[in-house]
């Protein structure tokens, strides 16, 4: 196999799922076509290179490459792939350059050069660049298509650069009509993307700010990151943000302008300085070019992939970096008077963009009125939800005005909002510095609370506290005083002083209400609400209270409020039901969007699609759910409260599922993250330890955990029940077992959770019969999900077989069955011991009773969708699964029933 082209970088990134479809198609080993599509540098090389390190040793690989010009040199692909192989006959080369042969003659002997090298081996051929192949070369692929065998054959195209005067044009349609081919079509990288390919490069996460700028330049095209790679100074990958293009980057993008009439290089040096975005009305203004002759330039430009059409009436460069070379080529007087003439068109215009009007501005010098736009976009942008243009644009007013407050807050926010956490603590600190009255200091003051808690500073919160308690009295009665009030009640809400945050919430809510500040009203309500949820016994009233608000809080555009309400809704003790979790889950995660609220649109939204499938008693899914998080977030540098919980989630899933090493990797990365909650890492190396039945290493983490833990004022049931029942396992003894319950639970814990892990303790001191009426109490406890209560049952299952009441026990274990069936780790081989005491089969076992007594109750009911026609993905919808796991399901149904099809399950429902 000859070289290919690849990337650069040391791990492909994005193109995870399409590598493994090709893969799967590799695997199969029967006749299959796949064609990859994408623009120049989007990773179609790589994708290929990545499949063809996977294949096996006997698998037989082709590479062959079209280039510019070989619409003239016939076979150009296959001459290129057989080059270099000796086992190739010297007579079938000659036959297939003789022009005098006629082509049938030539497509024969190409096949039968193929058919030497293959024989029946298994085989992946890839034609490269189909889209500057010759229509010999198209016609081979045809014909390949069509042989049998054990063989995957791959094309590459381009889409912008086929017409119908290409030989490709014609094979796309025809292999279309003729055989079932898989498209995989690359898109540019996301931004997280984009970060996880410099986190790759670097071998270290790569900071927000740094890795979204670097997206921006490079609009997500891998190629083109690379480039930049390649110079990446130092390490240093916030330099790349302002270095210089490569000259050989340079030169590649250049070259897509030249050879541009007068005319069309002037309109495209204009739209060049326009910026990102280059509005019709504008480009003609500032060119002063008329409107028919401009349409035509713009065709040109279109057609050769220069611009794009963005929207209706607006253009913008195919690639940012085209924009940049082109830009990088004018002199700075004639870039300086296309800015000043697009500013006076703009304001000439009454523009309402804000965003065009400061960029202009600055490039122009006049910084008054880029100070002006600065301010005006920063809200507007706000108020609609885009917050990291917001803070762009707030930061480039900064630069003319450091010591404007209002373009200050607006920059803390903005950073805040788009999880920018020290560039909204910088921007905060500087606002409170330098505010001219009370109520300014106040406002400052509160977004401070919410950031100190954020960066884990629970000191300067308690400082920041006493600060808005001191200013209270200085404010007369009003909106800036309530505001001050439920600042108060957020601080202690979040430092878990719950008294005293219902004191100031209530405090808020009388003013709001004598004054009629109904915005300060639902800040206050939200705290309220979000404080009773943190109790049991007043989490409905907290629950009522944010349902309330939602609508409210929507219909007044106040987005992050409503995310926040919602959020509440979905942790603590769950929604009523799946399908009203889904619900309240995903209109968080829109409200959040809306607001532009990093942390709760993918951070908490992926984490409660993990609790949603964790509620469904799917652990794979709980776990597909937040590695797809992962890949919204991987790769970028974060500080703070939402830098760790991810991995700590995942990290817990992990135990549950057994895979051990792989909790030690997660627990080795949390360990990198600064500011983690002091018992974060002993307690996974207790849990970790306990599973690989290391005491010494279990004592060790447990005392610097419980050590922790005691200055700690909040708990939380189920970390208690986990790592009891890890402590149970390894074999600690009672006396610690005892003194773990007691420093890991108090009032504040649900009673559900307190008469769990009592159970737990009177199993370890020898009480069974006790245990088993804690068990029983708790079968079916709301705040428990099925994987729990399956727990649950199967204590109560030992301790009924401690009394020999096999029966009972029976129905316990097959109870807990149903609810482990999705599960795996420690609770299911919990589960399969009791069932080996009581002769049952162990989960996942071959059925000895086919038929619809075979199923399950959870099966039936799939049965039944299953006959209502519903596919795997509608399944996994209405069931709250994923994909995979309602396959596994209907696969299990097909076996039990003993039938191939699912019209066959439809018939046997249909009879029973």
């Amino acid at each position: 196999m000859r070289t290919i082209r690849g990337g650069a970088g040391p791990v492909m990134i994005g193109r995870e799922g399409e590598l493994r479809r090709l893969a799967r198609l590799a695997a199969a080993r029967e006749p299959a076509v796949a064609l990859i599509a994408g623009e120049p540098g989007i990773g179609k090389t790589r994708l290929v290179h990545e499949l063809l390190a996977t294949l096996p040793a006997d698998t037989v690989v082709l590479v062959g490459q079209a280039e510019p010009g070989s619409l003239s040199r016939p076979y150009e692909v296959l001459l290129d792939a057989i080059a270099g192989r000796t086992e190739v006959d010297e007579e079938q080369l000659a036959a297939l350059a003789d022009a005098t042969r006629s082509p049938v003659e030539r497509l024969h002997t190409g096949l039968a050069v193929l058919a030497d090298l293959i024989g029946d081996a298994p085989a992946v051929l890839v034609f490269e660049d189909l889209h500057w192949a010759d229509s010999e070369s198209a016609a081979l692929f045809e014909r390949i298509a069509d042989q049998p065998g054990a063989r995957l054959l791959i094309g590459t195209y381009r889409p912008d650069d086929v017409t119908h005067r290409h030989p490709v044009a014609g094979l796309l349609a025809r292999m279309e009509r003729r055989h079932t081919v898989t498209h995989v079509r690359l898109d540019r990288l996301t931004p997280a993307q984009t970060a996880a390919m410099l986190a790759a490069a670097i071998g270290a996460p790569a900071p927000m700010r740094a890795a979204a700028a670097l997206h921006h330049r490079t609009g997500g095209n891998p190629f083109f990151l690379e480039e930049l790679l390649r110079a990446l100074p130092a390490q240093d990958v916030e330099a790349l943000v302002e270095q210089p293009l490569p000259w050989r980057l340079a030169d590649v993008l250049r070259r897509q302008v030249d050879g541009l009439e007068p005319v069309s290089h002037r309109v495209a040096e204009a739209a060049a300085v326009l910026g990102q975005r280059i509005p019709f009305d504008l480009l003609a203004g500032v060119t002063g070019t008329g409107e028919d002759e401009l349409i035509a330039v713009l065709r040109d430009l279109v057609t050769r992939g220069v611009l794009v059409e963005s929207g209706e009436d607006e253009f913008a460069f195919r690639h940012a970096l085209v924009r940049e070379a082109i830009a990088d080529q004018m002199l700075g007087r004639q870039r300086r008077r296309l800015h000043e003439t697009a500013l006076e068109v703009l304001l000439g215009g009454g523009s309402s963009d804000p965003a065009l009007v400061a960029h202009h501005a600055r490039g122009a010098g006049r910084y008054d009125d880029l100070v002006a736009a600065a301010r005006q976009g920063t809200e507007l942008y706000l108020s609609i939800g885009s917050a990291y243009q917001a803070l762009q644009l707030a930061e480039m007013g900064l630069e003319e005005a450091p010591d404007d407050t209002e373009l200050l807050g607006g920059a803390a926010r903005a950073a805040w909002l788009a999880g920018l956490l020290d560039d909204a603590l910088r921007y905060g600190r500087r606002r409170r510095d330098l505010a001219a009255t009370t109520a300014e200091r106040v406002r400052a003051l509160y977004l401070l609370v919410r950031l100190a808690w954020e960066s884990r500073e629970r000191g300067e919160m308690a400082a920041l506290t006493r600060d808005i308690e001191a200013l209270i009295a200085e404010l007369a009665p009003g909106a800036d005083q309530a505001r001050a009030m439920t600042a108060i009640a957020q601080s202690a809400y979040l430092r878990d002083d719950l008294d005293a945050a219902l004191l100031w919430a209530d405090r808020a809510l009388a003013l709001a209400d004598e004054l009629d500040l109904p915005d300060v009203r639902l800040a206050a309500l939200v705290e309220k609400g979000s404080t009773l949820t943190e109790r049991p016994q007043s989490a409905a009233e907290g629950r009522e209270i944010l349902s309330g608000l939602v609508d409210e809080a929507e219909k007044a555009g106040e987005w992050v409020l409503a995310a926040r309400a919602l959020n509440t809704l979905v942790h603590g003790e769950p929604p009523a039901s799946p399908a009203e979790h889904a619900e309240i889950l995903e209109r968080m995660r829109v409200d959040a969007e809306r607001a532009g609220f990093e942390a709760l649109a993918v951070d908490t939204y992926f984490q409660g699609r993990a609790r949603l499938a964790i509620r469904a008693g799917d652990l794979r899914g709980a776990i597909a759910a937040l590695e797809d998080g992962r890949q919204h977030d991987r790769g970028y540098l974060r500080r703070g409260r939402w830098a760790d919980y991810h991995g700590v989630f995942l990290a817990g899933l992990c135990l549950e599922a057994g895979e051990l090493d792989r909790v030690e990797k997660l627990i080795d990365d949390l360990a990198e993250v600064p500011d983690n909650p002091a018992t974060t890492i002993p307690g996974l190396v207790f849990h970790l330890a306990c599973r690989r039945a290391d005491l010494p290493r279990a004592e060790a983490a447990l005392d610097e955990f419980l050590t922790a833990l005691a200055e700690q004022n909040w708990r939380s049931g189920e970390q208690a029940h986990d790592l009891i029942s890890a402590a149970m396992e390894i074999g600690l003894p009672i006396d610690r077992l005892d003194a773990m319950a007691a420093t890991m639970l108090d009032a504040e814990v649900y009673d559900s959770y307190r008469t769990l892990i009592h159970a737990q303790l009177a199993e370890a001191h020898g009480r069974p019969a006790e245990a088993l009426d804690d068990y029983l109490s708790i079968t079916e406890a709301h705040i428990f999900g099925p994987v729990t209560r399956g727990t649950v049952r199967v204590g109560a299952a030992r301790c009924l077989l401690a009394a020999d009441r096999r029966a009972e026990a029976a129905g316990q274990a097959e109870a807990a069955a149903v609810l482990l069936a999705d599960w795996a780790g420690w609770r299911v081989a919990q589960l399969t011991q009791v069932q080996a005491r009581l002769g049952l089969a162990p989960s996942g076992a071959r059925d000895a009773v086919t038929g619809p007594a075979a199923l399950t109750p959870r099966e039936r009911e799939v049965a039944v969708l299953i006959s209502d026609g519903l596919t795997n993905t509608e399944l996994a919808r209405r069931l709250y699964i994923s994909p995979k796991t309602a396959a596994v399901h209907v696969s299990n149904i097909l076996r039990k029933l003993g039938v191939s099809s699912r019209t066959e399950v439809g018939d046997l429902v249909g009879r029973h």
